[in-house]
């Protein structure tokens, strides 16, 4: 079993982040000791966008702090950046003959990012799903975690493997695994602090909206205590939520973080104020995330250590990539010495 998944490295990691991949990432990690788990930083994706290089460089090794501090071991599982590695560049040039342009023509993110002013984007946002394939099919990835805005992705990078399978490969000897989804039961969906229908996010303009795990606790209080909310008190049943995307919001994040369900959780503050439930959500979060905060501080500072890492993991996962890129070329019957 070998497990690939990215971020993106476009700032700080906030706790949508963490409880909906990174904590699952860790997971991974100590569930598939056996098997191979892959995560990098896909500074490549980030230059699809307008971007400054002095921020994506710092952004990248401070993600790869975060990621440490969250629990991520770069001596049992492969943690690099896509830069260092240049094979995911070829193998997406070599798989852009078989993807389709009707195919990228239909992927809703595209579509999202670029809006109406698709003619001024850049070549890069409409064939980074591409980049995705070669991400996941230069290692033979078996399995990719991926959220519900990611399984177009995954379907796209399936159907480019299985078309080149099907066009330079025998029968019997296809080149390309066909990666399977991990869609994790309980990833959570964390929404902005300040609207309960929208994800948290790191574009969002507003800080408050979002628990940056970099935030100290004294931050960490100040944004649950101003966090949106109605002005009903919580209900002892976890169907009268509904209608009410803050609270519920609020409720389900103290839920994961506790460990508890949202019956749980309501069986001990229903009928409560939020008065009463923010500052207790408060110093959970503050308690859990503390030692996150702690180790990242610690190893921000230390950028020699971080160029290490990212080193060491690219170093393995160039050695993993080369046989399927030597194939791939092959394949398509490109005489490369």
């Amino acid at each position: 079993m070998r497990i690939v998944s990215g971020i993106q490295p476009t700032g700080n990691l906030h706790l949508g982040n963490y409880l909906g991949a990174i904590r699952n990432w860790v997971r991974m990690q100590d569930e598939h000791a056996n098997g191979e788990c892959l995560f990098f930083l896909a500074d490549l994706h980030a230059i699809s966008m307008p971007h400054v290089p002095t921020d994506l460089a710092a952004n990248t090794r401070e993600m790869v702090a975060a990621l440490v501090a969250c629990g991520i071991d770069p001596d049992r599982s492969t943690l690099f950046n896509q830069a260092q590695v240049p094979q995911h560049s070829e193998m997406q040039w070599l798989l852009n003959g078989t993807a389709r342009m009707g195919w990228l023509n239909r992927m809703t993110q595209w579509k999202d990012k670029a809006g109406k002013n698709r003619e001024g984007q850049s070549v890069a946002l409409f064939t980074y799903p591409v980049l995705q394939a070669a991400d996941v099919l230069i290692y033979q990835a078996t399995h990719v975690p991926v959220g519900e805005d990611q399984k177009q992705h995954l379907e796209l990078a399936r159907d480019i493997a299985q078309k080149f399978n099907n066009d330079f490969c025998a029968e019997d000897a296809p080149l390309f695994t066909l990666p399977e989804p991990i869609i994790p039961p309980d990833a959570a969906r964390i929404m902005s602090l300040r609207d309960g229908s929208a994800k948290m996010s790191k574009s969002d303009p507003s800080d408050m909206s979002r628990i940056n795990l970099t935030d100290d606790a004294d931050t960490i209080m100040q944004k649950v205590k101003k966090a949106k909310t109605d002005p009903e008190p919580l209900p002892g049943d976890a169907k009268d939520l509904e209608g009410r995307p803050e609270a519920a919001n609020l409720v389900g994040i103290y839920a994961v973080m506790a460990g508890l369900s949202v019956a749980d959780v309501l069986a001990q503050y229903g009928g409560e104020g939020f008065g009463k439930f923010k500052p207790a959500l408060g110093e959970l979060l503050v308690e859990k995330l503390a030692p996150i905060n702690d180790r990242f501080v610690h190893l921000r500072a230390d950028r020699d250590a971080l160029d290490a890492i990212l080193r060491k993991g690219a170093e393995k996962a160039r050695a993993m990539a080369a046989t399927t890129l030597a194939a791939t070329y092959a394949a398509l019957g490109l005489v490369k010495d």
